[in-house]
């Protein structure tokens, strides 16, 4: 039969999390949201897995023009992905590529601040770390992810997402130690067209999800 929609993130993350079983009740384990609009599915998962859960920032890098599409991500840290094909087919100069960046590092920085606050990022150093964006279409946001939590040293790297491009998976198959695509649908279409509700998360409700997810405060070292 094939597949549809998911209603909304948060029934897309409980069947997400159905496919990571076995990472469960681990205490190794923590599940990290690429927000916004990872963390309401990485919270059903974090919140069936019995894990605590975190954000990573990640900020794509749009073409300009047509932000939508994706010629690259950064990460905290100076972490960057950049499509060097498509931005020499586009035309795209340097000045160009720059700006963008600029823009999304003040982005970034902004949503650290507001997501965190004053609490410390989570040692990831011998852990493993299961990274959660609502879904995958090109792969380039969670291939920016997975190397910024690389530098950490951590024992493992898991990409999760409820729907995903096959070109994406097969990507990050190279980049991570385990993929984890509950669904990959053809033609792919985008991420929104596997949602009924596609809704934008708001900042408020991932400050919220957190802090649900973590009801003592800081996360478990």
């Amino acid at each position: 039969m094939a597949f549809q929609s998911f209603r909304n993130r948060q029934q897309a993350g409980r069947a997400l999390a159905r496919s990571l079983a076995s990472y469960a009740n681990r205490p190794d384990v923590i599940v990290l949201a690429l927000p916004r609009g990872g963390t309401p599915v990485a919270y059903e998962v974090a919140k069936a897995l019995n894990a605590p859960l975190d954000v990573l920032v990640v900020r794509k890098l749009g073409v300009p023009g047509h932000e939508e599409y994706a010629m690259g991500a950064i990460a905290g840290g100076g972490e960057r992905v950049l499509d060097e094909d498509l931005v020499r087919e586009l035309g795209i100069g340097a000045k160009e590529v720059d700006e963008v960046v600029r823009n999304e590092q003040y982005e970034l920085e902004r949503r650290e601040r507001a997501y965190r606050g004053d609490r410390p990022a989570p040692d990831l150093h011998g852990r493993t770390a299961i990274l959660v964006d609502d879904g995958l279409a090109t792969g380039s946001t969670m291939r920016v992810a997975i190397r910024a939590v690389r530098r950490q040293a951590p024992a493992r790297v898991v990409v999760a997402a409820p729907v995903a491009s096959r070109e994406a998976c097969a990507l990050l198959l190279g980049e991570a130690d385990d993929v984890i695509c509950a669904e990959t649908p053809e033609p792919f279409l985008g991420v929104g067209r596997w949602y009924l509700d596609f809704s934008q998360t708001s900042d408020e409700e991932v400050c919220h999800l957190i802090e649900d997810a973590n009801p003592h405060g800081a996360l478990p070292a």
